[in-house]
This record gives C-alpha cells, structure tokens and sequence, in this order.
C-alpha cells in the first residue's frame, strides 16, 4: 500500500467550540493554510444569522458548495467548517475524500460562555440551541476524530496537525 496523505482536515463544531483558534495554530504546526469556511457565507447567510435567524438547508446548500470547492482547490489546508450534519460531511466528502474531520465537542454551559465573550463575530449566542438541534454527532463509521474541547489550544492544534500525516489506505 502507498501513504496518502490526507489533503485537507475539516476543523468541525457548533459555533464557539475553538475552531478557528485551533484551525490556526494547527495550520502553522502544520505548514498549510488555514480557511474558515464563515468567510465563504454568502452575505444574505451572514445577514440572516446576525438577525438572529439559524439558517436551514437551502441557505447552507450554496455556502457548502463554496467550502467543498475550496476543499478541492486549496488543499493541502485545515478548513474550519460547522458541518453539522452527516449529509453536510457526505457533501464536502464529495469534492475531498481523502478529507479527515475533526469535532471540537464541548458541553452547552461552556459553549454559551465563549460565545456571550466573543465579540466581533456575527453569529450570536441566541443561535447556539438551533446549532446543537443541528447538530448530528458523527457516527463511529464517518472516522471523525472527537476532541475534547476544553483541553488546551496546543495540544488540540498538534492532535489535528497530526492528521495531515500520510497514513496507508
């Protein structure tokens, strides 16, 4: 068998569980870009979830499409991406199947708090249940490394640098 290395590692998460303190110090451990795939919302997305309104399937089919065309035209990389639900990881796994996913996982309490402190970023603390509704754990055959997201930046950061390791598929 060859090594393949993987292209791309998907950072993923509800919003305020580290991933894009994470992605970037994981993608200077690792020599690679880091993406944050928020930069890749249309302005009608941004603007709707500023407004306090969690976005569904149609508002997050085209922001999708951008992320997995991304992943398959700037790898190698680590992306920071929600991929909440299985169908969205089947989606970008499409365009990236060498990808490997990542869940930043973190309990509510937590998650509320880093978003209350957060500033600067559109996404408000109202939409963390609507997230979390969102959110489909990965199952045990998608191969997602889950991460414990209270430990620290840099531990976490070298546990997902890692996966851009060649390994034997």
């Amino acid at each position: 068998m060859v090594p393949v290395a993987p292209a791309v590692v998907v950072l993923m998460g509800v919003s305020g569980a580290g991933k894009t303190s994470v992605g970037r110090a994981a993608a200077d451990l690792a020599g690679v870009r880091f993406i944050d795939a928020d930069a890749l919302h249309p302005r009608a997305n941004v603007a709707k979830m500023a407004a306090g309104e969690p976005l569904d399937d149609a508002d997050r089919a085209p922001w999708l499409d951008a992320v997995a065309t991304a992943l398959a035209t700037d790898a190698p990389c680590i992306m920071a991406c929600s991929a909440l639900r299985a169908a969205y990881r089947d989606r970008l796994r499409a365009d990236a199947p060498h990808a490997h996913f990542a869940l930043l996982d973190l309990d509510r309490l937590t998650l509320e708090s880093r978003l209350t402190e957060r500033a600067g970023h559109f996404m408000p603390a109202a939409l963390l249940d609507s997230q979390l509704a969102t959110l489909e754990p990965p199952t045990a055959a998608e191969g997602v490394l889950v991460l414990d997201a209270t430990r620290p930046i840099d531990e976490l950061a070298a546990a997902v640098a890692a996966l851009l390791v060649p390994r034997v598929d």
